[in-house]
């Protein structure tokens, strides 16, 4: 093979592979990015009778039920100052006079935890708005309990929504 002929294969190759690679480029770089699925911000869990449940593990969803604007906001951002994790914040469907956490179970620690936060809130049956211990905070709220309840202790087997990622 002459010296020419080689050079004209040599450049032949690598002009094959040099278009190879830009097809490759262009087929990755015009995929689409892989999407991220979101993490849960609570799983269920089964808590066995006499272990405890600390603000950390426990997912307070809010929602305003007064016609004072920011209520839930302020509420919820005041319960995440003592520990609690963030659920859902929002309006009520319903307006509420008092504060009510909607739950089925009023013994559950986690509702009982959240409970011991305010004053005079009452559990009531309802819908689970958002995740974790639903709250709606009612026209007379003012402020929560200046004494803060860093955990309680389930007295029954329970279970509830635990927030992702505390031990």
């Amino acid at each position: 093979m002459t010296g020419a002929a080689r050079s004209a294969l040599t450049l032949a190759v690598l002009a094959a592979l040099v278009l190879a690679a830009a097809v490759w480029g262009w087929a990755a770089f015009t995929e689409p990015l892989p999407e991220e699925e979101p993490v849960a911000i609570c799983e269920d869990t089964t808590l066995p009778a006499g272990s405890e449940v600390r603000r950390d593990q426990v997912v307070v969803s809010i929602f305003n039920g007064s016609k004072r604007s920011g209520l839930a906001g302020a509420t919820s951002a005041q319960l995440t100052e003592r520990g609690f994790v963030e659920g859902t914040v929002g309006d009520s469907p319903l307006p509420a006079a008092t504060t009510q956490i909607w739950s089925s179970d009023p013994t559950n620690p986690a509702v009982v935890l959240v409970q011991k936060q305010f004053k005079r809130a009452q559990v009531v049956e309802g819908d689970a708005l958002g995740p974790g211990v639903v709250v709606v905070v009612g026209e007379k709220f003012q402020s929560l309990k200046k004494k803060q309840v860093e955990s309680v202790v389930a007295e029954a087997d329970a279970t509830w929504c635990r927030a992702t990622g505390s031990e």
